[in-house]
């Protein structure tokens, strides 16, 4: 099947980036997948492409983060988790996905402004490890199921419930890794029901893949060299960043709305 040139030089750079994210460097960097995909191929499309590509991302995430795990954190999320990507399907074509980017947005946002405030101005970081809590646990497990499900974007749902855990940096990693992987393997039927893994996408997405275990293990490699005190503030500050993308997508389509009703 003839594609053009111009998809790949697009299609390369976002695959790595996305892989660097899969690797353990913040859900920021994957966030840029689907947008920069946009730049050739519808939205929809570019999900489409994106979701077998990710799922050979995990088995190369899960090889390398195969000795670190916090099985408490991934069994609390999943349930909700699940709930979500439920929605999320039963809803496709109902809400619209900016309304979810705003709301996931914000909320990291405000959650990741409390850190940095802490941590620079009052200089009263949380030091003490936040207890896991089945009702918050649920809420964010299905905010993550239904941002990864509409918009691959289920991170920064994770990180807000994960991150006050304190847990070791690499247990951390391979818990967000296992959970991830398990969304995106659930992921595949019900787009395969809704007729976004056709012939085309998927043969878009095999001619990728031998970028991505390698983009998925470049980042992991990088992470395990953090420490702890470095490990933390990078991960809120790509909270952050993943943050101020959905919001920015999430708030122009309203925008827009505004403007035309006016």
């Amino acid at each position: 099947m003839p594609v053009d040139a111009s998809f790949y030089y697009i299609a390369i750079p976002a695959v790595i980036l996305v892989g660097l994210s899969k690797g353990g460097m913040g859900d920021a960097l994957g966030l840029l997948g689907v947008p920069i995909l946009t730049f050739v191929v519808p939205p929809a499309q570019a999900a489409a492409i994106l979701l077998p590509i990710l799922i050979v991302m995990d088995v190369a995430s899960l090889w390398m983060w195969r000795k670190h795990n916090n099985a408490g954190l991934v069994k609390l999320l999943l349930p909700g988790a699940l709930i979500g990507i439920a929605f999320g399907w039963a809803t496709w074509v109902i809400v619209p996905k900016y309304v979810m980017q705003l709301v996931i947005g914000a909320v990291a946002l405000s959650f990741t402004a409390r850190f940095f405030y802490n941590r620079y101005f009052v200089q009263a970081a949380d030091t003490v490890p936040r207890q896991h809590g089945i009702i918050r646990a649920g809420f964010w497990g299905a905010l993550s199921g239904y941002g990864s499900f509409v918009a691959h974007a289920g991170g920064a749902p994770f990180q807000v419930y994960g991150l006050p855990l304190k847990l070791p940096p690499r247990d951390y990693t391979g818990a967000a890794v296992r959970f991830f992987a398990i969304l995106n393997a659930v992921k595949l039927i019900p787009y395969f029901m809704l007729g976004q893994l056709d012939f085309t996408n998927l043969y878009l997405s095999a001619t990728l893949f031998p970028l991505a275990p390698l983009a998925t293990i470049a980042g992991a490699l990088i992470v395990r060299r953090m420490r702890p005190d470095v490990f933390y503030p990078f991960m809120y500050g790509m909270c952050a960043l993943a943050g101020m993308k959905l919001a920015y997508e999430g708030v122009m389509p309203l925008l827009a709305l505004a403007s035309k009703a006016v």
